[in-house]
C-alpha cells in the first residue's frame, strides 16, 4: 500500500466513521447500552480494517461500516417502539442496594463486585451502604441512588425558607468573545438596548470588552470582562 492510498483509506474512513456516529445520535456516546457498546466496537474495527488492510477494498470498507450503522438504527428504532424488545437488547434496571442491605442475587447476576459498587456509590458522595435506600444500577451502566431521609440534603421546603420566583428558567449566555448572541437574547424577549444597559450599570462601555456574559434566572446579567482574574 502506497502512502497516497493510505492517506485516502484514513481520510475516508474518518468521514464515514464521523457521518454514521452523528447519524446514530448522540445516544451512542452519552447512553452506552448493550446495542451501543457492540456497535461501537464493531464499527471502529471495520474502520480500522478499512485504513490498513490493503486486502479489504475501499468500496466494501465503506459498504460494512454504513450495513452496520443501518442495522444498529434499526435495532434502536425497535428498541424505541417496542418494551419487550427493549428488555432483550439493552436489558433492565436492577436493584443492587434494599433499605440499606445488598441484593446479592443480583450483584452475582450482574457480576458487580463489592469495590466497584462502593465506587459507583463514592461518585454520588455516598461512603456506606448502611445511608442508602435503594440503589439501581441502571442499562449504561450507572447507578441512580435514593439516600435514606435522614441522610438527604437538606432543601430550602425543609426549612421553609421562601422560594425566589424565576423570571427566566434557566441561565443564558447571551455574550461570547465579545459579540453579543442576538438568537439567544430574541429567546428571553430581550434585545442589544438591553443589554448595553446591563453594561452600563457595570461601568462597561462596549460588549467587545465582555468575555461571557449569561443572563440569570434573576433577570440580571453576569458578566465576566477580559483579563479579569480571580485571586
Amino acid at each position: 500500500m502506497d502512502i497516497n492510498e493510505l492517506i485516502l483509506r484514513v481520510v475516508i474512513g474518518f468521514f464515514v466513521l464521523f457521518a454514521m456516529t452523528r447519524w446514530l445520535g448522540r445516544k451512542e456516546i452519552s447512553q452506552m447500552t448493550f446495542l451501543n457498546f457492540t456497535s461501537a466496537i464493531a464499527i471502529g474495527s471495520i474502520t480500522a480494517n478499512l485504513v490498513v488492510n490493503q486486502n479489504l477494498s475501499i468500496l466494501n470498507g465503506v459498504l460494512a461500516i454504513v450495513g452496520w450503522a443501518i442495522i444498529t438504527y434499526i435495532l434502536g428504532v425497535v428498541e424505541l417502539k417496542s418494551k419487550k424488545a427493549r428488555k432483550v437488547i439493552s436489558g433492565t434496571p436492577v436493584v443492587v442496594i434494599k433499605e440499606g442491605k445488598l441484593v446479592n442475587r443480583t450483584l452475582q447476576s450482574t457480576r458487580l463486585d463489592l469495590d466497584s459498587l462502593n465506587a459507583l456509590l463514592r461518585q454520588k458522595n455516598i461512603f456506606s451502604i448502611a445511608d442508602v435506600d435503594y440503589a439501581i444500577l441502571e442499562t449504561n451502566g450507572k447507578l441512580t441512588v435514593l439516600p435514606l431521609d435522614p441522610k438527604k440534603p437538606v432543601t430550602k421546603l425543609d426549612m421553609n425558607v421562601p422560594i425566589t420566583p424565576k423570571t427566566f428558567p434557566i441561565p443564558t449566555e447571551v455574550i461570547s468573545d465579545g459579540r453579543i448572541l442576538t438568537k439567544n437574547l430574541k429567546k428571553l424577549k430581550l434585545d442589544t438596548n438591553w443589554v448595553q444597559q446591563q453594561l452600563q450599570q457595570h461601568n462597561i462601555t462596549s460588549a467587545s470588552d465582555v468575555l461571557f456574559g449569561q443572563v440569570q434566572t434573576d433577570g440580571t446579567l453576569f458578566v465576566h470582562v477580559r483579563g479579569e482574574n480571580s485571586e
